[in-house]
């Protein structure tokens, strides 16, 4: 496993001075779960993920 789960997909190429990733992330935030936005350059995406801590499965 890759210790994290996915909230949401993002193309990279969102509009001019829009952010959809870094806006839904914080939207989660807001709900209490601790969102991030990381690049997946493979595929060219912004993706909102949750990590998991060390160890939990």
């Amino acid at each position: 496993m890759n210790g994290r789960t996915e909230l949401g997909r993002f193309p990279a190429g969102g509009p001019r001075g829009s952010w959809p990733a870094e806006e839904f992330a914080h939207a989660r935030r807001l709900e209490g779960l601790p969102a991030e936005v990381v690049m997946d350059l493979a595929t060219d995406t912004f993706l909102v993920i949750l990590r998991r801590p060390e160890g939990a499965d």
